[in-house]
């Protein structure tokens, strides 16, 4: 097979920088994404000893949280969306006597307040048709996990990057829409 692979000019491997991201509450801004990892499954072991051998048995299967890198930008500004999405999962600041009295983010909240997250590979398209998507994954209820806003610094002229972690239960993947 890797022979007609190489071999084979119609044949075209996926592509690392053709994709595109959906993400509610940021629409509008897919181009501030600057990279993201693809969802990863981890199947655990149980171990099992008997006598002088050991024994290994599957287990669960624990989908990896998925991490991002966007830039943060004026307009739209990443930073205001990302908080409004904190806020739609159920956080109020405690800056009155009610809102610290508020239970913490539910569940049903916080995966409500992403509704849909999806990772689409693409192909290149061509003079003819628009890009295709060959690869489509979609988090299934989906959270902001964790959110690093970046750092500032005097001496350096680089853009500011914003770092999200994303947890989700399970993730589905289609070969194409």
């Amino acid at each position: 097979m890797s022979e007609n692979f190489w071999g084979n000019p119609t044949l075209e491997p996926k592509r690392a920088y053709r994709w595109l991201l959906t993400i509610p509450g940021l629409d509008g801004a897919g181009w501030i994404v600057k990279k993201i990892n693809k969802p990863s499954f981890t199947v655990t072991e149980t171990e099992h000893n008997y006598i002088n051998h050991k024994f290994y048995y599957p287990g669960r299967v624990e989908w990896n949280t998925v991490s991002m890198t966007i830039v943060d930008p004026v307009t739209p500004n990443a930073t205001e969306n990302l908080m409004a999405i904190l806020g739609t999962m159920g956080y109020q600041f405690p800056d009155t006597l009610a809102n610290a009295q508020q239970t913490t983010i539910t569940k049903e909240e916080a995966k409500n307040a992403l509704e849909s997250v999806e990772i689409r590979q693409i192909d290149g398209g061509s003079a003819s048709a628009a890009a295709a998507t060959i690869e489509k994954w979609t988090l299934k209820r989906c959270w902001i996990k964790s959110v690093t806003f970046g750092d500032l610094d005097y001496e350096s002229d680089e853009i500011v990057n914003i770092e999200i972690e994303l947890r989700y239960d399970w993730a589905e993947h289609s070969a194409t829409d």
